[in-house]
């Protein structure tokens, strides 16, 4: 009697015919038929929806395949309700079945699809993988197909994206949702940085649909997304990988109402315009005239900015057009490292001068949401009791879901700012976010004209003080 493994997997064309119970049934009875055994251990399920077209973004496949190359040989062939269900591509079958036959005498057997033991079986099979691989290639284009027409149309074309749920295949506003994606146009067009709005979102409690913690990739998407403005994007060529203007992407006025109007949408969209002009990746190559501090030292005296005057030195501008009374002259090796350990020592002690962006004071609406967040954890917890009452749920996973809402209840809590000055939280996590900074102004392998734009990603000023030869450093939340 030979043992055996099965591989299950189930496509969105063709789940409601093939799903994985009776995928599993009709294998075990060939597997019965042919005196054959299925260890439980043995048995690989796809999660459902995961597409065949490519063997390394298949979990399941992927440790079955590392299994069956254990020794001694864990099993003796691989159970499939069709050739298909193994791979919808060509390159990855020939691949994949060489090595389970040849190398560690694993045959690869369709219960569905009797292609004999004879050398026109090799034939047989390999016309099925060709009409397989074609009829995958041919759904994928008929698919893309209805979508471009959809979204020509003006019609969703994906999921709802935050701030709006899909009800009868249409977009429709979310009304808990919306006021904080209309907070993150409003906060970035007051001075907020990427990183901030995220950081901002992670602390009142939103996470993406998987429940992971938001990144700054996130909220660029936001920003660059059309759907808020009332527009919807698709681009038929595949992913945009971040080029929110693609030359290839449909942009067609929807059928959805916006939440962010013309006025806002605008001023986001040139900001955005501004600051990827200044962003590190889009610079220009540095010049023999581009610094690492400039625009950055200002004269303690008058406040203006120190410039390059000759050679090495930095001078108060208008100390050089007689406007100012006091010589700031100093060398820029020297300003250089005085900047760069101020900043260390300012990020180790804690003692530092924080400002936000443009004054904007984020209390007051902060508190508002984090109470919200709150409301529907505690909304939470009465839900979980009533499952426990009725029985649903076990007394041991009523603890765990209680002890794990009640948790999140207190850290948003926590949260809550009590003052309008910078918190403490607030100064420890720009510590911790920046700290890494010095390490990278310090490298020579970093040029002057990128280290430049990362200073001016955090710090607003530093003030030179000549007669007392000190620099005080301003940060920028």
């Amino acid at each position: 009697m030979k043992i055996a493994a099965c591989y299950i997997r189930v496509s969105t064309d063709d789940q409601l015919e093939y799903s994985p119970d009776s995928q599993l049934e009709k294998i075990r009875d060939y597997a019965k038929r042919n005196d054959m055994i299925i260890p439980n251990d043995y048995i690989f399920i796809e999660e459902e929806g995961v597409s065949g077209r490519k063997a390394e973004k298949r979990r399941e496949f992927q440790r079955m395949i590392g299994i069956a190359k254990t020794k001694p040989k864990p099993f003796d062939a691989i159970l499939l309700w069709k050739f298909s269900r193994f791979a919808r591509n060509r390159e990855d079958s020939i691949v994949y079945k060489s090595m389970l036959r040849k190398q560690l005498g694993i045959e690869v057997i369709s219960v569905s699809e009797n292609v004999g033991d004879d050398k026109m079986s090799v034939l047989i099979e390999a016309m099925i993988e060709a009409m397989d691989e074609y009829y995958s290639i041919n759904l994928a284009e008929e698919v893309k197909r209805g979508m471009t027409e959809k979204a020509k149309r003006g019609e969703a074309v994906s999921i709802a994206p935050f701030g709006y749920r899909l009800e009868s295949k249409k977009l429709v506003i979310d009304e808990e949702k919306a006021p904080i994606l209309r907070d993150v146009f409003v906060k970035y067009v007051s001075g907020w940085g990427l990183r901030q709005i995220a950081g901002w979102l992670n602390d009142i409690g939103i996470r993406t649909k998987r429940g992971n913690p938001l990144e700054n990739r996130t909220v660029e998407y936001w920003l660059n997304n059309p759907v808020y403005h009332g527009y919807i994007r698709w681009t038929p060529t595949g992913r945009t990988r971040r080029d929110y203007h693609n030359p290839d992407s449909i942009i067609s006025k929807g059928s959805h109402e916006p939440i962010i109007d013309d006025d806002l949408w605008n001023k986001t969209q040139e900001l955005l315009a501004e600051r990827k002009a200044r962003y590190v990746r889009n610079r220009r190559a540095a010049t023999q005239n581009s610094y690492m501090l400039s625009g950055i030292i200002k004269c303690s005296n008058c406040g203006a900015s120190l410039a390059k005057s000759s050679g090495q030195y930095l001078q108060c501008i208008n100390y050089a057009k007689g406007a100012c009374s006091v010589s700031h002259a100093a060398t820029m090796p020297k300003l250089e490292l005085m900047l760069i350990s101020t900043i260390a020592a300012d990020l180790a002690s804690g003692d530092f001068k924080l400002e936000r962006a443009d004054g904007y004071n984020p209390q007051a609406d902060t508190g508002a949401l984090l109470k919200a967040q709150i409301s529907k954890e505690k909304q939470k917890l009465l839900r979980i009791k009533e499952a426990f009452e009725a029985g649903i749920d076990t007394l041991a996973e009523y603890k765990e879901n209680k002890a794990r809402i009640t948790a999140e209840i207190r850290r948003l809590e926590s949260s809550i700012p009590t003052s309008e000055e910078i918190t403490a939280k607030e100064r420890r996590d720009f510590a911790e976010k920046h700290i890494n900074t010095v390490k990278i102004l310090s490298d020579s392998a970093t040029s002057p004209g990128d280290k430049n734009a990362l200073l001016k990603s955090f710090v607003k000023k530093v003030i030179y003080n000549k007669t007392e030869n000190t620099l005080s450093v301003i940060y920028l939340r």
